[in-house]
């Protein structure tokens, strides 16, 4: 099994703004919105997209930060990083887009999901 990493996505009360203060950072471009609930920048210097979620406020204990990683076997290789000392935080999606939100022995969420979903 092999991860490879997607996007790293940051939690913020204000997606927009802060994917349009990086974009134009990074000289990359805001290429995806969402309503505002979520922005992806892409291009660039960025070896990997950016990504931001809004959320109501930051929650205290969680990191802002987080690796969002791929795999070509999601189920398998989510059995794998429990086997290697990840904890289950919860599984998501729906049959279109399914992830699964683990955290590292030290705590540190991240998520993992079908290789390419994000990709579209």
């Amino acid at each position: 099994m092999t991860l490879t990493l997607g996007m790293v996505t940051c939690d913020t009360t204000d997606a927009e703004a802060l994917a349009a203060w990086w974009a134009e950072q990074t000289g990359a471009e805001v290429t995806e919105t969402n309503d505002g609930w979520f922005a992806v920048v892409r291009g660039g210097g960025l070896p990997v997209m950016l990504a931001f979620q809004k959320v109501e406020e930051p929650t205290a204990g969680k990191n802002k930060l987080h690796l969002d990683l791929h795999a070509e076997d999601l189920d398998a290789e989510v059995d794998r990083l429990l086997a290697a000392g990840a904890t289950l935080v919860a599984r998501r999606g729906d049959e279109s887009f399914r992830w699964v939100t683990l955290a590292d022995p030290q705590g540190n969420e991240f998520c993992v999901a079908a290789h390419g979903a994000a990709d579209a």
